[in-house]
């Protein structure tokens, strides 16, 4: 009997992660690692107008000419950030122009601790990918 209930309840365990997995970016999965945006689509650090976290692996940025992009970054850094904590970006020495995911690094400040993420996707989303975002999402 008892090794019944541990068995439902490791069962229920599994399940309960899986949903949480299935459902933690409204975007569909993640673009492959290292994807960049394409010639003509880069944007400048310090064109960034505003960002909001979607999930614990997901950035979403708006730029100045009202266009959004979705950052990816490596082993849930966002995890425990929300969308009101500052955000710092880093380029390399004498660039500010962000293709790449190595063109950029993110930092979320909390408290005045600084986490550093790593970028693995930079892509920009479409008009349409934009229009389906819930109003919570969009920066």
């Amino acid at each position: 009997m008892r090794l019944a209930i541990i068995a439902l309840a490791t069962t229920a365990a599994a399940v309960s992660t899986l949903a949480m997995a299935a459902k933690d970016s409204p975007l569909g999965p993640p673009p492959p690692r290292g994807t960049g945006l394409p010639a003509g689509q880069c944007i400048r650090s310090h064109d960034i107008r505003n960002h909001t976290i979607a999930d614990r692996e997901t950035l979403l940025l708006s730029g100045r000419d009202k266009s959004t992009y979705r950052v990816t970054v490596k082993g849930s850094c966002l995890a425990g950030a929300t969308s009101s904590d500052p955000i710092i970006t880093r380029n390399p020495p004498g660039s500010s122009i962000i293709c790449k995911p190595i063109d950029m690094d993110i930092g979320i400040s909390k408290n005045d601790f600084e986490s550093q993420c790593i970028v693995d996707s930079i892509v920009k989303l479409t008009p349409e990918q934009v229009a389906a975002l819930p109003r919570k999402l969009r920066p």
